[in-house]
C-alpha cells in the first residue's frame, strides 16, 4: 500500500540541494554567474546542511539518523541480500543508503566549509580566508578543488545507485522524494511538525548569518 514515509522538509531540502549544488558549480567552471553568487549560493548550501543535521535529530522519524545509520555487520549484511536479490524493500533509507547520505551530507560540508577558506590567489578569496595563514589558505583551497570531484562523483555513484534500484529491483527511490509516498507495508510513521522545521530552518540560518557577520566585519 502507498505510505507517506517522506516529510516535506526533508524533501525540499533534498532539491534545493540538488539546485544549488548545479548553481554553484555552473557558477565557478563555466561563469554562469558572477562569483559574488557563488559565495550566496554556498551561504545556503551550508545553511541547508546545518538544517539537515539538526533535521537529523529533532525531525520526523524516517529523517534521523537514527532511524538508518546502521553499524558495519548490518551494512555488510543487508549489502550482501542486495546481492543476492533477497533484500526487502526499505521504509525509508536502508542501511547501505544510510551510510551514503552520511558520506554526501559530509563532502558537501566540507566543500562548503572549506569554500569560507579558499582563495584563487587573483581576486576571488573566501570571507575567511584573512582570518587564517597563507599556509592554511592554500591547504583549504586545494581541499576545495579536491572535494569537488570527489562530490562529483559521489554525485554521479548516487544517480547510477537509483537507476540500478528501477532497473533491477524495480524500486523506484526518485518517486517517493518527489510525492512523499512509497508502496511498502509499514506502520504509521511518526511525523515532526511544520512549525518545528521552521524553527530549525532558522536556528540554521541565524548560525550562517552569524558567520557571515563574523567573517565581514
Amino acid at each position: 500500500m502507498s505510505v507517506r514515509v517522506w516529510d516535506v522538509p526533508t524533501r525540499l531540502f533534498h532539491w534545493l540541494l540538488v539546485v544549488l549544488i548545479a548553481l554553484q558549480y555552473a557558477t565557478a567552471e563555466f561563469h554562469f554567474l558572477d562569483m559574488e553568487w557563488h559565495f550566496r549560493f554556498g551561504y545556503a548550501t551550508l545553511a541547508l546542511i546545518v538544517f539537515r543535521l539538526l533535521w537529523g535529530i529533532v525531525g520526523s522519524q524516517t529523517s534521523r539518523f537514527a532511524a538508518f545509520v546502521r553499524g558495519p555487520s548490518t551494512v555488510f549484511r543487508h549489502t550482501l541480500s542486495l546481492l543476492s536479490g533477497k533484500a526487502p524493500a526499505s521504509v525509508g533509507h536502508n542501511p547501505l543508503g544510510g551510510w551514503s547520505v552520511l558520506v554526501l551530507l559530509a563532502s558537501v560540508l566540507l566543500q562548503a566549509v572549506s569554500g569560507l577558506f579558499a582563495s584563487d590567489g587573483i581576486d576571488t578569496q573566501g570571507p575567511l580566508s584573512d582570518r587564517v595563514t597563507t599556509a592554511a589558505v592554500k591547504t583549504w583551497t586545494r581541499i576545495h578543488e579536491w572535494n569537488q570531484n570527489v562530490l562529483l562523483i559521489l554525485i554521479a555513484l548516487h544517480v547510477v545507485a537509483i537507476a540500478l534500484y528501477y532497473v533491477l529491483r524495480k524500486e523506484n527511490l526518485l518517486g517517493p522524494m518527489i510525492s512523499g509516498n512509497k508502496l511498502v507495508e509499514s506502520a504509521p510513521l511518526r511525523f515532526a511538525g511544520i512549525l518545528r522545521a521552521a524553527v530549525v530552518l532558522a536556528v540554521a540560518i541565524a548560525a550562517v548569518a552569524a558567520l557571515i557577520v563574523y567573517a565581514t566585519r
